[in-house]
């Protein structure tokens, strides 16, 4: 596998004579006419990228010249033309019997005598002095794809584990014939461009021996959103044609740019695939490869190391750069990288331009909104942001696409290729298998199509002729609703929306939602509720992590067993999960800040959660309970928040994520304020240090009061409109008797909140709020702009109508 060692290589692409071979060291990005996208990429790596680290195997081109050589030489050009001169892409009958002829009259052809001595002399000089025939990778490279506005991801074919000369020059052959796969033809026709005006070339790659260890996709940017600061990653055992295709579903990792470039290790998710099967060699019984299972252990770990996720997220990083100052424009790019067995090494083995979200319109924001709900059905991976509703096809394998109608919800394995004439025409893509880099993510995406990927039994569970409505709308989960449910698609113009004085911010608890509501107009998240990573991602009780040895609760323990499955050490899963949970909110924000408020549930919210009824007590009122600032420093907690201080420890220090601070919620004395501060230095948050800002809520009469000697312990305030009105008032909030009396435009509610932005203003502290009010009254946002708030936090949702209210304020 060594890059340096590739005898006689100048030698011989100098010296050929029809100009059949050109060495990926010899090629550039500039020669796709001569040799198509993926061999103009993987020369241009060779090239430029290897001296900087990234590992790229060895190999050549067999051109498109050679192509065309063997198409005249064999006299198949007028052939193909007859065949194809009455195609109707749209009858899949005719497509199919077209596409078959043609490629077996390509098929039939024998390859030029001259073509194939120099394929067999290239293929000689990769091997050297090796006595054993070389395992070699045989790619096609169209002279039209891996184009900025066009990928033609998977219209011709690979072969892997291709050994000795005989099997390179019949692969060659059967690589030639599928430029004419039914699915290219129809991709060709779709994208409008002409079949004869297109050739194909040919990699020849030294395979790398992931079938002994993993491989998989990249992406440097965000498949769902558009994000351009993360790094998608996907892996699975084995050789990486499952990940592509579809076939398994793979461990995901997203890694931040920004952050990862300054020497962090920004790991912000890692999610577990199921992994059921890996492609490897077949060493008999004529297949190349084949398909085995995975034993159940090492579905149930992760394929790669953390060290082995940011080198491929660093090398990413570099291709892109390197791409976006050739173009002079951003270049996200689709990456396929490979492990090897043998060595440990990595190797990237394939990269082209990211073709759909890096086109995406950025001036206008698009969401789509349900307008109801109804039993779900199934749930999987989401493709994409959109909503559609139709029928139920359900197609277990391609011989019967024939049956599919458009406008239909497609539901099938796996997608691949062949299936790309109906994918065009579905409303919906339902697939068991895959994951976000998968052939049906890539192509729904392309099309504009939302699609849900392993959903394990959507073949099962869904059946012809229901109908449903598919909503990749809420998140990165994917869910299948019965029946047709409305639902709304804004479109908002961001070109001519005004910037107001007054910083408009975000209230945010779901990171699986943070990139894509990046998007909307805002000064960063000015509260991020760490309640709601704790009970979907989490789900156990702090105390029962770290008691978990002594716990008594068997049925607690067993489940507690079960979600931290491979965490030997139980509070670290805690720590992990709620890290990975913080750092998707405050990266997708980065470098504005992001507040995040400690946990702030009270005593019967923590007895629901996994073990937790061991732990807390039984009160009469928990709203006025132990609950806020008061459990962090207590003994009955205090292990508890010893885990969130290392989690947010993890984020800023390990992940570089500074822009987080942090706001201490229900503080109802100055001293309590000191004393949780105390307790935060115990695990390395000290106010100022590395940028720490702490904040206090202001949520309380008594933190209004004595807003002086409050600022002189924080950095600032927001204010919680919710629990102040309450407690002004004398109002459970959680009574319905009593609920018309609560309102938060009560003037004596408005007085206090005037009281204490006066005294931060004077004090020289921030001042914001990030109750529900302005949220739901524009006219109380309007008075808060009035009264000369630093910032006014909101729900997503009403973020452009309150811009448009504060702008109308601010310049009356």
């Amino acid at each position: 596998m060594n890059q340096s060692t590739q005898p006689g290589r100048q030698t011989h692409s100098a010296s050929a004579p029809h100009a059949f071979i050109k060495w990926f060291a010899d090629i550039a990005i500039g020669e796709i006419p001569l040799v198509g996208g993926k061999n103009a990429s993987l020369g241009e790596m060779v090239r430029e990228l290897t001296g900087k680290g990234v590992k790229v195997p060895d190999g050549f081109a067999i051109t498109a010249e050679a192509f065309r050589h063997f198409i005249r030489e064999a006299r198949l050009d007028e052939r193909i033309r007859t065949t194809l001169s009455d195609l109707d892409t749209h009858d899949m009958a005719n497509l199919s019997q077209r596409g078959h002829a043609v490629r077996q009259a390509i098929l039939s052809a024998t390859l030029p005598r001259d073509l194939e001595y120099e394929i067999a002399g290239a293929y000689r000089q990769l091997q050297g002095n090796n006595a054993v025939p070389l395992d070699v990778a045989v790619r096609s490279s169209a002279t039209a794809e891996d184009l900025p506005d066009a990928s033609f991801a998977g219209q011709q074919e690979t072969y892997l584990n291709v050994q000795g000369v005989a099997a390179l020059l019949e692969t060659s052959k059967r690589c030639f014939a599928s430029l004419f796969t039914d699915r290219a033809i129809s991709y060709r026709v779709d994208k409008g461009f002409d079949h004869f005006k297109i050739a194909l070339s040919i990699g020849v790659q030294r395979m790398v021996r992931s079938d002994l260890a993993c491989s998989g996709v990249m992406f440097t940017i965000d498949t769902e959103t558009g994000f351009r600061d993360a790094v998608l990653i996907s892996a699975a055992y084995g050789l990486g044609e499952n990940v592509v295709q579809g076939s398994v579903t793979p461990d995901e990792y997203v890694v931040f740019k920004p952050t990862l470039k300054t020497g962090h290790r920004p790991i912000l998710q890692r999610t577990v695939g199921s992994k059921e099967f890996k492609l490897v060699y077949d060493l008999g019984g004529g297949k190349m490869v084949k398909n085995v299972p995975v034993p159940p252990a090492d579905r149930s770990r992760l394929s790669l190391t953390d060290d082995e996720v940011l080198e491929l997220a660093r090398w990413g990083c570099l291709v892109e750069d390197h791409y976006s100052a050739k173009r002079g424009q951003p270049a996200p790019m689709d990456l396929e990288w490979a492990k090897d067995g043998i060595t440990g090494e990595l190797f990237i083995v394939q990269a082209r331009p990211e073709t759909v979200q890096s086109r995406k319109n950025l001036d206008v924001l698009e969401s789509y909104q349900l307008g109801q709900r109804s039993p779900v059905l199934i749930t999987g991976r989401s493709v994409g942001e959109k909503i559609a509703t139709g029928r139920v096809r359900v197609i277990k394998s391609a011989q019967y696409i024939g049956q599919f109608q458009e406008g239909e919800v497609l539901v099938t394995d796996k997608t691949d290729p062949d299936w790309q004439p109906i994918m065009k025409k579905a409303a919906a893509i339902v697939t068991n298998r895959g994951g976000r880099t998968c052939h049906a993510a890539i192509v729904s995406r392309e099309l504009g199509v939302p699609a849900v990927v392993g959903t394990e039994h959507g073949t099962d569970t869904l059946k012809d002729g229901q109908l449903v409505t598919v909503s990749c709308a809420e998140g990165d989960t994917g869910i299948v609703y019965e029946g047709v449910l409305p639902y709304e698609v804004k479109r908002t113009s961001l070109k001519s929306l005004g910037q107001p004085r007054t910083k408009v911010m975000m209230n945010l608890a779901n990171p699986e939602e943070a990139f894509s509501l990046s998007f909307i107009p805002n000064e960063g998240v000015g509260l991020a509720r760490m309640e709601f990573i704790i009970t979907t991602y989490i789900k156990i009780h702090p105390l029962a992590l770290v008691d978990f040895e002594r716990l008594d609760d068997r049925m607690a323990k067993a489940e507690i067993e079960r979600l931290t499955t491979g965490y030997t050490d139980k509070p670290q899963f805690f720590v992990d999960r709620l890290a990975q949970g913080v750092g998707m909110l405050a990266a997708a924000f980065y470098p504005k800040d992001v507040v995040l408020r400690l946990s702030d549930f009270k005593t019967n919210e923590y007895a629901n959660l996994i073990g937790g009824k061991t732990y807390e007590p039984d009160e009469e009122n928990p709203m006025l309970g132990f609950r806020g600032a008061s459990r962090y420093y207590h003994p009955r907690y205090q292990a508890g928040f010893a885990l969130e201080c290392r989690a947010v420890t993890k984020v800023r220090d390990e992940m570089g994520l500074t822009n987080l601070k942090l706001m201490i919620p229900f503080c109802r004395t100055v001293e309590e304020g000191r004393r949780v501060q105390a307790e935060m230095a115990k695990h390395g948050l000290r106010r100022g240090e590395n940028g720490l800002e702490i904040y206090v809520m202001c949520e309380i009469p008594s933190n209004v009061i004595l807003a002086d000697e409050f600022a002189d312990l924080f950095d600032g305030f927001s204010i919680g409109s919710n629990d102040l009105t309450q407690l002004i008032l004398g109002v459970d909030r959680d009574s319905d008797i009593v609920a018309p009396l609560f309102d938060e435009r009560n003037p004596a509610v408005k007085k206090m909140i005037a009281q204490v932005i006066a005294t931060c203003r004077a004090r020289g502290r921030k001042i914001g709020i990030c109750g529900q009010a302005p949220s739901d009254y524009p006219e109380f946002a309007q008075f808060l702009v009035e009264q000369g708030i630093d910032s006014i936090s909101l729900n997503p949702d009403t973020v452009l109508k309150t811009i448009l209210a504060i702008l109308k304020q601010e310049n009356a």
